[in-house]
């Protein structure tokens, strides 16, 4: 985790470091993109989120409590999230803005006017020329209530869930008594690979989508008091019980072709890995920083931190994964090799990302 800095130049220095993930956060109208994305304002654990809201116009009148104030493109919250109003061709300008050191802003999320294209969203932060960006995922929440009449107005939307990286069923508490399995089995068929978590009142966990900065407010890692405002909600679908973890730490470098494997077969819920990998031999001066979402990989070399041990650590996240088996597969992955594998990095190198070629 992020320790405190002692001044504020550091603190800029260490943010032109980081590069930022940008999720884009998809649905059609009524689903509970609003409700969610103001949960994880209010539920971030001390990140600064910026939150793009694309399409100000269309979307359902709580999106104001978004923003804070109507007729205004750009305000500060309380909270220290920045959130703009903007139209999609002003959507590269906006996450250039946001990902300004300066700003400090951890995470960014774009929430998606109801009747908008995620994929067309999706394209233009992949295809953004800033460095400090990169994709964070595609969540598209679907509401269990009304499931089946979004489908039959919008057939478009088993498309979105087979292009989603996370699938959010929300509202699950308002589904009929059995029509909350159903929906959820005809969703995860949709999705595919895709992470379905269920939800009430858009209440997921931030860390299931960044990382968290920890405050002095925050006791322990998670958090999950928020679920017990509500008398509505089904306290057997706490949001821990949707996903699972599992973490890496290893002084033994790991095998460039043995990890390329284990992602290349990743299993379907698997959501997400981040975390820093030691290929040892076969690049002494770089670790290299893993992200994956869904299906999206990339791989960011970047020079060894002079202070401290020679770590591989890796963080998985999912819904529905066996974690032993997993956690069994990445231990195979280890390998002391004294020397490198001309080709070893291959795989590795297919990943790394290219701005000449993107």
């Amino acid at each position: 985790m992020v320790q405190p800095v002692p001044s504020k130049q550091p603190a800029v220095e260490e943010a032109a470091a980081r590069q930022i993930p940008v999720i884009v956060l998809a649905g059609f109208l009524g689903s509970g993109k609003t409700t969610l994305l103001n949960h994880l304002l209010h539920r971030g654990g001390g990140s600064r989120i910026g939150a793009v809201v694309n399409d100000f116009g269309s979307i359902e009148i709580d999106a104001m409590a978004v923003a804070g104030a109507l007729g205004d493109s750009t305000v500060s919250l309380g909270n220290g999230c920045l959130c703009c109003a903007v139209d999609a061709s002003e959507l590269d300008v906006y996450l250039g803005r946001l990902a300004q050191p300066s700003a400090r802003i951890d995470v960014i999320v774009i929430e998606a006017s109801g009747l908008a294209e995620p994929e067309e969203l999706v394209r233009m932060v992949l295809a953004s020329e800033h460095p400090r960006i990169v994709y964070g995922g595609l969540v598209e929440v679907v509401d269990a209530a009304e499931f089946d009449g979004t489908r039959e107005k919008h057939p478009e939307i088993d498309r979105h869930l087979g292009l989603a990286d996370l699938v959010v069923v929300n509202k699950i508490d308002r589904a009929a008594e059995g029509e909350d399995e159903r929906v959820l089995r005809v969703v995860r068929e949709l999705a595919g690979p895709a992470a379905v978590v269920p939800a009430s009142y858009g209440r997921i966990d931030p860390e299931f989508l960044f990382d968290c900065r920890p405050t002095e407010e925050r006791v322990g890692q998670l958090s999950f008091d928020d679920l017990h405002q509500h008398e509505e909600l089904d306290h057997a679908r706490h949001l821990h019980s949707a996903y699972e973890s599992l973490s890496l730490c290893s002084e033994v470098p790991l095998s460039p072709r043995r990890l390329m494997e284990f992602l290349d077969s990743r299993p379907e819920g698997l959501y997400r890995i981040k975390g820093y990998v030691d290929f040892g031999a076969h690049d002494r001066g770089n670790r290299y920083a893993v992200h994956a979402v869904g299906r999206f990989l990339r791989f960011y070399p970047e020079p060894w931190p002079r202070a401290g041990e020679r770590l591989s650590q890796l963080v998985l996240i999912g819904s529905g994964i066996d974690t032993a088996a997993l956690a069994k597969e990445l231990e195979a992955c280890k390998e002391d090799a004294p020397h490198a594998d001309e080709h070893g990095m291959w795989g590795v190198l297919r990943y790394v990302q290219d701005k000449d070629s993107e």
